[in-house]
């Protein structure tokens, strides 16, 4: 699996360089391109919560699956109406545990210290996903956070060298985490950190995003799931592909009935932009609390 992360990761940032010079050449905003990817390879990795979900109520002692399912959904209702109150806050809340989503899922190894300092590591180095469009392409993010209601950004707070200070410290921590690695471990922080340079330095910001969330952060999460599935990568492909079909389908008409209802009242752009980050947010706090209950709740056992 080590060799399969090192080859997706070579395979990714050699995509980073090629794709560059040929956005700049068509120099277009393929925002509807974005959206079906995200619906497509972006979301699937989510997919197989409702397995994950029953595996935990089994921990638990549940046996009614549909408990799972109320949960969830009502998670990502209350994320959805809370966005609407208070965009400032729940925007800035996802986008921190965004970050330590990224940094976590994206790190494909063990790395465990202390709990604070574990998780600060794995902060920073996902807060690159944030900063790098911040300091390299600063209108173009500030104009889809204007459509999002945020204006956290806009302050001085996030001054230029605040935001080259950040993504130091998200290269350090990368090395950090990697130092007792070996060559190949090392190899893949390193080349991820540059391959999201390369994406925000060149491309907009939601293109840069979206290559990211699907082609590096999906299918590397993806790939953990198909070995937890099988032990061969073809079965195991196959197994992942079937199982998450239907969520993956389902997310998607939810999603395009928002757009098609939000049109009414925004631009098409405006109503894709708000679907796809409300709609990731509120699909973000259920799948990270899952995780998270489910990892700690099997140490026990």
């Amino acid at each position: 699996m080590e060799n399969i992360n090192f080859k997706h990761s070579i395979i990714f940032f050699n995509f980073c360089i090629l794709i560059s010079p040929l956005y700049l050449i068509l120099n277009f905003e393929p925002i509807i391109f974005c959206f079906f990817l995200i619906l497509i390879l972006g979301i699937s990795h989510g997919a197989l919560d409702n397995i994950k979900g029953k595996k935990l109520l089994k921990l638990f002692g549940y046996k009614q699956t549909i408990s799972f399912y109320l949960v969830y959904v009502l998670i990502s209702s209350l994320i959805i109406i809370f966005w609407l109150i208070f965009p400032n806050t729940i925007l800035l809340l996802f986008l921190i545990v965004a970050a330590y989503h990224f940094g976590k899922e994206d790190t494909v190894f063990f790395f465990r210290k202390k709990f604070f300092i574990s998780e600060g590591l794995f902060f920073l180095k996902g807060s690159t996903v944030i900063m790098a469009p911040l300091l390299l392409k600063r209108e173009e993010t500030n104009e889809i956070f204007r459509i999002l209601n945020f204006k956290v950004f806009e302050t001085g707070l996030f001054s230029n060298e605040f935001l080259i200070g950040m993504l130091c410290l998200g290269f350090l921590s990368s090395i950090y985490i990697s130092k007792k690695e070996n060559i190949n471990l090392k190899g893949i922080m390193i080349m991820d950190f540059f391959s999201l340079i390369i994406l925000n330095l060149f491309l907009s910001p939601i293109l840069a995003f979206t290559l990211y969330f699907c082609f590096l952060h999906s299918i590397r999460h993806s790939i953990t799931l198909i070995f937890e599935l099988d032990r061969s990568f073809k079965l195991g492909l196959k197994k992942f592909i079937i199982k998450a079909i239907p969520l993956t389908f389902v997310t998607a008409v939810i999603f395009l009935f928002a757009i098609y209802f939000l049109n009414n009242f925004y631009k098409l752009d405006e109503a894709i932009y708000k679907v796809i980050f409300i709609g990731l947010a509120s699909l973000t706090f259920p799948h990270i609390l899952l995780e998270y209950l489910l990892e700690k709740n099997e140490k026990r056992t």
